[in-house]
């Protein structure tokens, strides 16, 4: 949805918004990924910087900031082999391996006490079989922003999912990216912008003053 029919100050008032950071983990994007694709592609687009601009800003208007995370437990209970990679992925014994500090949020990020979590063990998505739902609507949230990783599969997820449980939803466009770049900026042009308002970090910290 264009910004031109849209009131973003209005969409992401801090009394309703929420921002949700997916899989921004050392294990996923940063020092300690286990492929190392993502991560070049992270630091090419200047993701974490744009995210950690964006978390400043909410953060400095008490908008929530919750990190959606994923780990493995040892013995892999709780997660289903039902996707090739998942089955890829589990089969390093040390990936994401829950309680490491693999599954830590990047440093980058600033983490503050205020910031929320929510972790989980299984699919490519963070609201089913998961807690992050509930912490929303108990922070009255409507609209939720999304940054990080990644554009092939998890903000796609978590964008289609959050709009099915009612949710406004906004892409921070330079806080996400795919592999390779052009599918990316594909997906967000020809799929998510149907569903989803796009704007930059700078754009959503200017509503926010």
């Amino acid at each position: 949805m264009g910004l031109d029919v849209v009131d973003l100050a209005d969409l992401v008032s801090p009394k309703h918004t929420a921002v949700i950071t997916m899989e921004m983990q050392r294990g996923v994007c940063g020092d300690l990924a286990t492929m190392p694709v993502i991560s070049r592609a992270v630091d090419d687009a200047g993701v974490v910087h744009a995210t950690t601009s964006l978390l400043r800003g909410a953060r400095a208007r008490k908008v929530s900031v919750v990190h959606c995370t994923f780990s493995l437990l040892a013995d892999r209970a709780g997660t289903p082999m039902n996707a090739p990679l998942i089955e890829m992925l589990a089969g390093h014994s040390d990936h994401l391996l829950h309680g490491s500090e693999a599954t830590e949020v990047l440093p980058s990020l600033e983490v503050a006490s205020s910031d929320l979590y929510s972790n989980r063990h299984h699919g490519f998505s963070p609201f089913t079989g998961t807690g992050l739902n509930a912490i929303l609507r108990a922070h009255n949230v409507t609209t939720v922003i999304v940054a990080g990783v990644s554009l092939n599969l998890g903000i796609p997820g978590t964008v289609i999912e959050a709009v099915n449980l009612g949710y406004r939803v906004v892409v921070a466009r330079d806080c996400v990216v795919g592999m390779p770049t052009e599918y990316g900026v594909m997906l967000l042009k020809n799929t998510l912008s149907m569903v989803a308002t796009i704007a930059t970090s700078e754009q959503l910290t200017q509503a926010w003053s």
